[in-house]
């Protein structure tokens, strides 16, 4: 685990956009079998993370169309409610960070740590406004 000091701010950068974070597998399961569309955001402590995914996030709630509900889990952290997450997100392979969208208990679409290095945060933006457009 990190520290959790350390990872706060990290967090934080999530749960005042209204990000719910999601702490034990049944937390999951309950968020994710949710009728609607989820995003799920599996936070991480990397620079990709800083620097495109947690921004990009942010710039994507500014779509017209969004998720019904917001979730996330903190690899690192909470390794229980992570795994539980990632088991949803079958047959991706696990990364961190990752962003995945659930449609009624169904994964639809599914962003990958490579999908984001590389990627400036309005690059994400882009890839996760239009999974909202198509699926929300």
């Amino acid at each position: 685990m990190y520290d959790p000091v350390l990872v706060q701010p990290f967090r934080d950068e999530l749960t005042t956009l209204g990000v719910t974070e999601l702490l034990t597998p049944d937390d999951v399961d309950s968020a994710l079998r949710a009728p609607g569309t989820t995003l799920v955001f599996v936070n991480s402590v990397c620079g990709c993370a800083a620097g495109s995914a947690r921004p990009g996030f942010r710039l994507s709630m500014l779509n017209e169309k969004k998720p019904d509900h917001t979730v996330t889990v903190f690899a690192g952290m909470e390794t229980e409610a992570t795994s539980r997450a990632r088991e949803y997100f079958k047959p991706y392979r696990p990364s961190s960070p990752q962003i995945a969208l659930i449609k009624d208990g169904q994964l639809v679409k599914m962003i990958q740590r490579q999908d984001i290095e590389g990627k400036g945060p309005e690059q994400v933006a882009t890839t996760l406004s239009e999974a909202y457009n198509e699926f929300c």
